[in-house]
């Protein structure tokens, strides 16, 4: 549902990157290809750079639960994406100095003057993992790949292309057939895709090997700042065929999963080496371009219960983890742990789904709103630093704050449910079992505390636990259980159209929700350069979430990372762009 400095501590995220990034043009946009020898990492112990039988350190990690799929094109997990940023690289990467988007598999961009055209140099002398060659066509298969995923997996909500250039593909078997393929290569643009339900989308093409031009129907303002997206992630089109990667298939929890995500491939720089039931570890990649780092294998273990990844930390079973809870934040404190805050980039929320006949009164979700007391929740549940919401765009991308506000007043929740009539018919609430997000940090009790808050001014409250592994995302996302739910969005990048936009700018099965007025106001917004007309127009667009009220924005939480006194750094994020071989570990 994925900016700042990597270091060993906080530090403030820096402000957005302007609209039109040009880097390392000149010579590289006319590169052509050259010649390189093709092969495969070692599938053995890893060893030094230098060819030394010493074995390079490895590295594990406490996750909160095992990745969803490990392509990055269908996840929308962050325990997923986790795994995936350390396989894959995007055209644009995200500066571990400055939060700005910087090179990466392209080592320079340029947009053309209406914004219409964006124009990629690429790096040379890459390989995927299974040896063949990153090239421009490499990028062309990718992108006709992620176009025309939607109708494939079923709509499902969340994936970074749809998001970003709110694509709607038509079906193949209608006006206007699937998206078109686009020629590898060519001195002429190529025919755009078909109009997709508004996409932003037109096509691309491989100009050379080199030269990578995406084409757009009108502007993005956020377009590079996308792009740092681990959804992104370019994939061996090799790999994507013998692996079958366009054909997944779901399971009962709403998993989407094919042979490629079960064997990923990419340019990153660790390998996939094997995925159990309880972890998945990677290799180091000895023929990365960036040519750095000190790990040779790195392990990420399911502990799904805050205390078990404590207790792990503890015995140097693991070397760090994520999603530290306020009770073990002060554990850690007592012992003397490594503590990694991470900026605040992510908005907590209670759904409410008009779906349900009791939701779909403006009174009621407004009494909902009123009865909610953030700062006790803040306070009980959240690490300090933690704000309140009113909005569902962090302060730090300077969009100010709509002027209607629901508070918590008790007395106004009562009236506000008396007037609308609500009979006390029991509204389901869905919370998650066996997870920690960023955003809900502690979710049984969470829950527990919103239906203690609700049931005092008068909601009937019917409870509705579901594991996150049974497939919570799935019900919520897709609005099986309308009524109630506790769910959040962490940033991948710093726009706020990645925020309002990617949550309200299509109809929405989990607020059941829909308004062209907001859909129109967001379309104005997403192609207006950087500036105070573009933060106001998204500052109307709050106001138009907070009048409609879809979703309560509850907070903006603090998250952090524990580490064990054998890391030395690491590389947290808040937009969670930790890749690990910029971890670095006593010696």
């Amino acid at each position: 549902m994925q900016r700042s400095p990597h270091d060993n501590g906080p530090r403030r995220t820096p402000p957005a990157p302007s609209r039109r990034t040009v880097l390392g043009l000149g010579a590289a946009l006319l590169a052509t290809a050259t010649g390189c020898t093709v092969a495969r990492p070692p599938s053995g112990p890893s060893t030094t750079s230098g060819g030394s039988a010493a074995p390079r350190p490895g590295f594990r990690f406490g996750a909160a639960g095992l990745p969803d799929t490990l392509d990055p094109a269908l996840a929308i997990d962050n325990e997923s994406f986790r795994i995936t940023r350390q396989i894959f690289e995007g055209l644009v990467g995200v500066d571990p100095n400055t939060g700005s988007p910087t090179p990466a598999l392209a080592t320079g961009w340029q947009a053309s003057e209406d914004g219409l055209t964006v124009t990629f140099a690429l790096r040379d002398r890459v390989l995927f993992h299974d040896g063949t060659a990153f090239d421009a066509n490499a990028v062309v298969a990718n992108f006709q790949r992620w176009s025309g995923l939607t109708e494939k997996v079923g709509g499902r909500a969340g994936r970074a292309f749809e998001l970003v250039f709110h694509h709607r593909p038509v079906s193949a078997s209608g006006p206007g057939s699937a998206p078109a393929s686009q020629p590898a290569s060519g001195d002429a643009r190529d025919a755009p895709e078909p109009e997709a339900s508004g996409s932003y989308y037109a096509g691309c093409r491989a100009a050379d090997a080199r030269t990578f031009i995406l084409y757009l129907r009108r502007p993005l303002t956020g377009l590079i700042e996308a792009l740092t997206m681990p959804g992104f992630g370019i994939a061996s089109p090799a790999a994507l065929r013998e692996l079958d990667a366009d054909n997944p298939t779901a399971d009962a929890s709403g998993r989407i999963a094919s042979g490629f995500g079960r064997n990923p491939v990419g340019t990153g720089p660790f390998v996939f080496t094997a995925q159990t039931d309880e972890e998945v570890t990677l290799e180091w990649n000895p023929r990365h371009w960036r040519a750095q780092g000190q790990l040779g294998t790195v392990a990420f273990e399911a502990l799904r219960d805050p205390a078990s990844r404590l207790r792990a930390l503890r015995r140097r079973d693991i070397d760090g983890y994520d999603m530290v809870t306020l009770d073990e934040l002060r554990e850690l404190v007592r012992g003397g742990q490594q503590i990694l805050q991470r900026d605040p980039f992510s908005v907590f929320y209670l759904g409410m789904n008009r779906d349900h006949p009791a939701l779909a009164e403006d009174g009621v979700r407004r009494a909902a709103a009123h009865a909610v007391n953030r700062q006790r929740l803040i306070e009980q549940f959240f690490i300090a630093g933690t704000k309140e919401a009113r909005g569902f765009v962090p302060p730090s991308l300077g969009v100010p704050d709509a002027e209607t506000y629901f508070g918590f007043n008790e007395n106004e929740a009562r009236e506000l449910l008396a007037a609308s009539g609500y009979d006390g018919e029991p509204i389901p609430f869905a919370y998650p079992l066996n997870i920690t997000r960023a955003y809900l940090p502690l979710p049984e009790r969470i829950y527990a505390e919103l239906s203690r808050q609700l049931t005092a001014v008068g909601f009937n409250i019917r409870p509705v636990p579901i594991d996150w592994s049974d497939g919570y995302l799935d019900t919520v996302l897709g609005g099986k259980r309308p009524g109630f739910h506790l769910l959040g969005w962490n940033g991948s990048y710093r726009d706020p159209d990645h925020f309002v936009g990617s949550l309200f700018g299509d109809a929405s099965a989990e607020f059941g929700y829909e308004s062209p007025a907001l859909r129109a106001r967001l379309a104005a917004a997403r192609s207006l350069p950087n500036g105070d007309a573009r933060a106001t127009a998204y500052q109307e667009i709050g106001e138009v979430l907070a009048n409609d009220l879809p979703a309560l924005p509850i907070a903006y939480p603090i998250s952090a990372v524990a580490a064990s006194d054998r890391v030395v750094s690491y590389p947290s994020s808040p937009v969670l762009d930790e890749v690990f071989d910029r971890v670095t570990l006593a010696t």
